[in-house]
């Protein structure tokens, strides 16, 4: 009988969710695509009973040759996520011999397999990088009907208009253009396109030999230098920039309107970006993209000239644009990178001075226990998208920062950071290495695997993919610097194996065996159509796993395709997942 691509893809989900919450055979759970030949490499095996004596598992080639061998640890137990069920881990760290492999392993007699992947030198890098560049070429707002239209938008609430062309369309289901969004929750604000921009020039500078090799050097100029032009429209002649350009999720392109929102899509006229609102970002951005020395639309000189307008208007307007009126830390690590890339791009002691303030005051929010503090009181900084980077902000200022006192003063913060993230995900059985975090709810102090989906929002919480590849990138940046060791990726196994497990996760290392890079992998979330011809692009990365839905807590784990409209949480693609990943696997290629 033969069953339409629709159909199959609702059994495969069938088979996977059965896999996960009933008795089954043993499942091995691995990283679908690739391993860098000089990182930490693991996959995990699920059996329903408890494993007697030592278990042994191979690496097979695609030949068919058995080319390396160890044993599994274990058992551990996650009775919040599978009650009653064992998995085991299959460490291969140690294993560089370039190839395509998998895992086998006997248990009860019976041989089971893995799906394949690759070990190569920077293999996450080389084969994913070409398609994450063409992942943001089509999310491109380019289309005749956008450009036309974007030419003129209303300014909410008025009859003024502003041309803001360009930049990409936010998420596989939705085509508005965001610096940010969340603005009114305060503590929740996600960097978006100045973030997808920034992470393309650090990839331009910190890998320019490999890609080169790969042929995306000048793709991945072209890419961020489309988003430096859209962070140039958005400015506006006050010196702020324009937080939102919403689609209202309408068919209608004349429907569109530079806003600021509030939850159920309720939009206002505050649509002034803060710091921590994308106009942190967004400077640093347009600075650093000066440094290349290229033109797009505009000169590689006005990138620059602008940036530093919108760092002066923010210096005196900021809290007025923030939502409570009141900085908190994401206005300083996004400010702390305006300021430091200014900074690198003019080496003015102005922004010096101003990017030192800014790296002192995410210094005095480090709490005892090693996580930040949010706010002036005793709110646990998490984040959903962002949470490394407050390691990153500190860690890209040290790149220029000579003070013996300043530099020893923010390598304890990072140090202390980096413990912490070490530490919590070590605290309980977690065989997956997932990233966990402190959060606080109804007035607690709770430490959890995901985010709380009681939050300020009232609404908000995803699938957090993003997270997860900021918090691999922070460990290898930030580790460099306070944990250096020769070979691998140049920091301690600890921080390698952790960097390692939350990109695996993301590409089918994880308990629903879903590869969330689409087109990558051997199991992706269904396609996701939106209008003006956009949607799941190649090289995107989709939200990801949750906490149980209905847990205000965020506890249990949940994954799913359809929910009344409401899957877009696991399953929409969306531009800050790619933009860590690219971070991620930068770091991970960046030579020694």
């Amino acid at each position: 009988m033969n069953h339409t691509p629709q159909f199959k893809v609702v059994l495969i989900f069938l088979l996977i969710s059965l896999a996960l919450i009933s008795k089954a055979t043993p499942v091995i759970y691995v990283n679908q695509v690739a391993f860098d030949a000089r990182g930490s490499k693991m996959a995990v095996i699920r059996n329903d009973v408890k494993l007697n004596g030592t278990i042994a598992f191979t690496l097979v080639s695609s030949s068919g040759k058995a080319s390396f061998a160890g044993t599994l640890k274990g058992p551990f137990q996650i009775n919040e996520w599978a009650q009653g069920v064992f998995f085991y881990q299959a460490d291969f760290s140690s294993f560089v011999q370039t190839g395509k492999y998998r895992l086998s392993v006997s248990i009860s007699g019976k041989k089971y397999l893995s799906d394949e992947f690759e070990v190569s030198e920077n293999a996450l890098a080389v084969n994913t990088i070409p398609s994450i560049i063409n992942y943001y070429n089509t999310q491109r707002a380019n289309t005749p009907t956008e450009l036309d239209v974007d030419k003129a938008v209303i300014l909410y609430g008025s009859t003024k208009t502003a041309d803001v062309r360009g930049g990409w369309c936010d998420a596989s289901g939705d085509v508005s253009k965001y610096f940010s969004h969340l603005a009114y929750a305060n503590y929740m604000s996600p960097q978006q396109i100045p973030l997808v921009t920034w992470s393309m020039v650090n990839a331009v500078q910190t890998v320019p030999g490999l890609l080169n090799k790969l042929g995306a050097y000048d793709n991945m100029v072209n890419e961020a230098l489309w988003g430096g032009d859209y962070i140039m429209r958005s400015l506006s002649k006050e010196g702020y920039f324009y937080m939102t350009v919403f689609s209202y999720f309408s068919k209608d392109p004349k429907a569109r309107r530079i806003v600021g929102l509030r939850a159920n899509s309720v939009t206002t006229d505050e649509y002034q970006c803060a710091f921590r609102e994308g106009g942190g970002i967004g400077i640093a951005a347009l600075a650093r993209i000066s440094t290349l020395k290229k033109d797009g639309e505009y000169k590689s000189g006005e990138y620059l000239d602008a940036a530093k307008r919108a760092f002066a208007h923010l210096l005196i307007n900021n809290t007025k644009y923030d939502d409570d009126g009141k900085e908190n830390i994401i206005d300083d690590y996004c400010a702390l990178m305006a300021a430091t890339e200014l900074w690198i791009a003019t080496d003015s002691s102005f922004y010096h001075d101003e990017a030192r303030k800014r790296a002192q005051n995410i210094e005095k929010r480090m709490s005892p226990e090693g996580y930040f503090i949010s706010d002036d009181g005793n709110r646990p900084f998490w984040h959903a998208s962002d949470a490394g980077l407050p390691i990153i902000a500190l860690s890209r200022y040290l790149s220029k920062e000579n003070n013996t006192t300043d530099r020893t003063a923010a390598l304890t913060v990072i140090k202390k950071a980096l413990d912490y993230n070490l530490r919590i995900t070590k605290e309980v059985s977690n065989p997956f290495g997932y990233a966990r975090q402190t959060f606080r709810l109804n007035n607690q102090v709770k430490d959890g695997f995901f985010i709380p989906h009681e939050n300020e929002t009232g609404w908000w919480w995803q699938g957090e993919n993003a997270r997860l590849g900021s918090l691999a990138t922070a460990a290898l940046v930030g580790g460099r610097l306070v944990y250096p060791e020769k070979g691998g990726w140049g920091v301690k196994k600890d921080l390698a194996a952790y960097a390692s497990d939350q990109i695996s996760w993301i590409l089918g290392g994880n308990p629903y065996s879903i590869c969330f890079m689409y087109q990558f992998g051997k199991n992706n979330v269904p396609y996701m159509s939106s209008s003006f011809g956009h949607g799941s692009g190649k090289g995107g990365i989709s939200n990801g796993v949750t906490g149980k839905e209905g847990k205000p807590d965020g506890s249990g784990i949940d994954f799913k395709t359809k929910d009344n409209g409401n899957e877009w949480r696991w399953t929409e693609q969306w531009l800050p997942h790619a933009a860590w990943f690219l971070q991620a696997i930068t770091a991970m290629a960046q030579p020694e």
